[in-house]
């Protein structure tokens, strides 16, 4: 899957095939999968969990109408974490880069407004 679907849209995909499957089941499993890294959870503020099947470090764009999430295909820029490192007594783990902007399909919604 590409997509980056929320647990309650993982939980409407599931149950096309099990159909007595419950939320907190696919919730706890997804929990689980992103625990091992399997899959990634992203979490920003005041947004719901989504998760990703991409574990490798890679950055995400999200449309600021409606809530769509994608990869962006840019290099990953390590030297933040350095950056980071020198600017601060934390011990850099890592990063994480979401930019924003309109989707493609808001766009054309937007168009047909105007």
């Amino acid at each position: 899957m590409t997509s980056h679907p929320t647990a309650n849209e993982v939980y409407d995909m599931v149950r096309k095939r099990l159909p007595r499957i419950g939320l907190g089941t696919v919730y706890r499993n997804l929990e689980l999968m992103s625990e091992s890294g399997i899959i990634l959870k992203l979490e920003v503020g005041g947004t719901q969990k989504r998760f990703d099947a991409t574990v490798e470090s890679h950055y995400h764009i999200r449309c600021s109408v409606c809530g769509k999430v994608d990869d962006i295909d840019i290099e990953v820029q390590e030297e933040i974490n350095e950056t980071a490192a020198k600017s601060s007594n934390y011990k850099i783990l890592g990063h994480h880069i979401e930019f924003s902007g309109i989707c493609d399909d808001c766009q054309a919604e937007e168009q047909k407004l105007h």
